[in-house]
């Protein structure tokens, strides 16, 4: 029978069992292979730290009825095989393999503009990496990073490991991560950083003083530590969404007189500066391109099939010293 995850409640998950959706006029069915759990925004859902009235993504039609409130349906990474066509949609999607922005759900239906086909040298679990790439592609962009400067990550969860990734192949002087858990910053180092240090180290030595800052933490509090490492007239990117969460941040006497720049950085838009020359279409062909190149799939630690997703996101939200990336399987590869 298909199923789909629900978030009932803080910290209760079910999956339930439902009808096989009928593709209507224009839209096409898809039988999901893998969907990935996005660790950071996902476990917002599962602590309830989403904010009550806000809509999930207004930006994903799928996610288009759901907001903070619970029961909702949740997950934006789906990878999977078109098994049917509506009345109207072209036959040629038949048994196309194709990315979706979309809850974790083994069956669901879409228009076709709504579905993204698979590059054919391209496979299933890398591909459900996409949202993830196209966020660390967009932070890049809006980072701006220039030749010889010294860039401070932190944060190394999946969006943090692709970000320095794709710095790794810049020439800068210095590429340090920060985050708590060994096994993401030795991570960072396999992915090309310089060095990588849990937050209570100090950088300084590896460092100096940071003139681009990513804060990828998804922890306010973290704003603090990138403006005590981040030099004069340096830029602050937070690409982090917090939810519910605040915290107390001190932008007193160095924030202030270091001329600092908070950068906000988001991915359903295109920052201004770049619709001159850049589409969002263009920015997914990079994206596809850097999936290409990095080969995603060897951060997934975890392989669960739906039915196990209590346990699973017990796991990230408990442990989550022992995952990288974590997926649902529903069928194989």
């Amino acid at each position: 029978m298909p199923e789909a995850l629900i978030f009932e409640a803080p910290y209760q998950i079910s999956v339930q069992t439902m009808a096989r959706p009928v593709p209507g006029a224009g839209e096409l069915l898809v039988e999901t292979h893998r969907s990935a759990v996005s660790a950071g925004t996902e476990l917002l859902a599962y602590r309830g730290q989403l904010p009550a009235g806000l809509p999930l993504d207004s930006t994903i039609e799928a996610l288009a009825g759901e907001s903070g409130r619970y029961p909702l349906r949740f997950g934006y990474a789906a990878a999977g095989r078109v098994i049917a066509a509506g009345p109207g949609a072209d036959p040629a999607w038949l048994d196309r393999l194709v990315f979706a922005f979309h809850p974790h759900q083994s069956h669901f239906t879409a228009p076709q503009a709504g579905l993204i086909p698979i590059p054919p040298d391209i496979d299933l679990e890398n591909a459900l990496f996409l949202p993830n790439m196209e966020t660390a592609v967009s932070l890049v962009m809006d980072g701006r990073p220039v030749i010889g400067e010294r860039v401070l990550v932190l944060g190394l969860g999946i969006v943090g490991l692709l970000t320095t990734a794709l710095l790794a192949d810049l020439p800068l002087a210095a590429l340090i991560g920060v985050d708590r858990y060994p096994l993401r910053r030795e991570t960072a180092l396999a992915l090309g950083g310089t060095a990588a240090f849990a937050p209570d180290e100090s950088p300084a030595a590896a460092l100096g003083e940071a003139d681009l800052t990513f804060e990828l933490s998804g922890d306010p509090a973290a704003l603090d530590l990138a403006i005590a490492h981040t030099g004069f007239d340096g830029r602050v990117l937070i690409g982090s969404w917090y939810g519910d969460k605040r915290a107390t941040i001190d932008l007193g006497g160095r924030f202030h007189r270091s001329h600092l720049r908070l950068i906000s950085s988001q991915v359903s838009q295109l920052h201004p500066r770049w619709r001159g020359r850049w589409t969002q279409a263009r920015r997914l062909d990079v994206a596809w391109e850097m999936i290409r190149r990095l080969r995603p799939a060897r951060l997934i630690t975890h392989r669960r099939p739906l039915p196990e997703a209590p346990a699973l996101y017990d796991l990230l939200d408990r442990r989550p010293e022992e995952a990288l990336q974590t997926v649902f399987t529903y069928l194989p590869a």
